[in-house]
């Protein structure tokens, strides 16, 4: 598999603010968990490595549905009080993809990070950053994606 230059990280001794940080290429994005630690669903894991494992999880399963017809899906990434951050990813033929980071200006506490979709939707305000995009194969993304909740699952607290 190619490398695909997209990591979503938890940072070391950080607790529940400035503690993830999306890195796409050499943009990096430095963001909190505090909107993943207060909706966990009282049947899962209440630790963070796997309140951001399910948010992946989510990732994976709207990049692998560009994966025949291609379209365009948001991931989020960063919930704040007035804005949530996102990476587009956009798809043509259903192979190849464009990533790239950016804004929407629906508020982080309108979006529920284990069931984002419905608000996915609804990002008609996507204000993208140029210097946060890259281009890679839908199915390269997706094991990328994978392999990071995997890391991500295991760190727990």
């Amino acid at each position: 598999m190619p490398e695909v230059a997209l990591r979503f990280d938890r940072l070391p001794e950080a607790r529940s603010y400035d503690d993830l940080k999306l890195t796409i290429d050499t943009f990096e994005h430095v963001c909190d968990s505090s909107y993943l630690s207060i909706d966990l669903y009282p049947t899962d894991t209440d630790d963070l490595g796997g309140a951001v494992a399910r948010l992946l999880e989510q990732w994976i399963t709207q990049v692998d549905g560009l994966r025949s017809l291609g379209g365009t899906a948001y991931l989020p990434y960063d919930f704040a009080d007035q804005c949530t951050a996102w990476l587009r990813v956009s798809s043509v033929d259903g192979h190849a993809a464009e990533v790239q980071a950016g804004w929407s200006e629906i508020p982080g506490w309108d979006v529920n990070p284990f069931n984002y979709i419905p608000e996915a939707r609804e990002v008609s305000d996507f204000s993208p950053l140029p210097e946060a995009r890259i281009t890679c194969l839908l199915s390269d993304l997706s094991e990328r994606i994978a392999a990071n909740r995997i890391a991500l699952a295991s760190t727990g607290n």
